[in-house]
């Protein structure tokens, strides 16, 4: 069986059980942390355990649990932050104040390099595309690997649900264009890492989620 060009780990941390992943490109073992929220001596030990070198950190969205450690996390490992879409910029900046509030480290950062729908990442020798999703905040960014049908999704979806939008700058509409207009063109055969709880794929939720099910839209 050949290896596949991109593999992931995902790795729940913080007391949100927030899914950070370890996504990496087989051929060179340079890889990427999405969502480095916290727990960072067992992201430590997952870069040790998989043999995989980081070049960057990136993130989907501002909130605490995805990102609360993300800047102390490039300055130890000397690498850059890409994402989010500044519109995230005000989340990022009060990350200290809502640490406190959710007993999570939190420290504001300013990434290298905030991503625009349409941008790029690379990863070794992958290129992954970037969509801006908001609606669960304002600047929410999902990663797409159309060669490996996978996509890092954040917040935006769950299986058998979609983000909260009762937070600052949330906009319940944004979030439902967002997932029919960006995400479901992905194809239904692509699976998803989302932010909490298991993977699916969009195929399953267009059939049976109860928010963004085509049903459920068309009704």
């Amino acid at each position: 069986m050949t290896e596949p060009p991109l593999r992931a780990a995902i790795l729940p941390v913080t007391p949100l059980q927030q899914n950070c992943s370890l996504i990496w490109c087989t051929k060179t073992m340079r890889g990427a942390f999405v969502d480095p929220g916290g727990d960072l001596p067992k992201l430590r030990e997952a870069v040790q355990r998989a043999g995989v070198t980081i070049e960057k950190i990136i993130v989907t969205h501002g909130h605490i649990d995805h990102c609360g450690s993300a800047g102390i996390f490039a300055q130890e490992l000397g690498v850059p932050i890409e994402g989010p879409h500044e519109d995230d910029r005000f989340w990022i900046a009060r990350l200290e104040d809502d640490g406190r509030n959710y007993g999570v480290t939190g420290k504001p950062f300013e990434p290298d390099r905030w991503l625009v729908d349409g941008d790029t990442v690379t990863l070794g020798d992958l290129t992954l595309d970037v969509r801006h999703c908001p609606g669960h905040t304002p600047g929410h960014i999902v990663l797409h690997h159309p060669e490996s049908r996978l996509a890092i999704v954040g917040d935006v979806i769950f299986a058998g649900s979609i983000g909260r939008t009762d937070f600052p700058r949330g906009n319940h509409q944004q979030l439902l264009d967002a997932i029919v207009q960006r995400l479901w063109p992905m194809g239904d055969d692509t699976s998803f890492i989302p932010g909490h709880g298991p993977m699916s794929t969009f195929g399953q939720e267009r059939l049976t989620n109860p928010f963004v099910g085509d049903a459920v839209l068309a009704g």
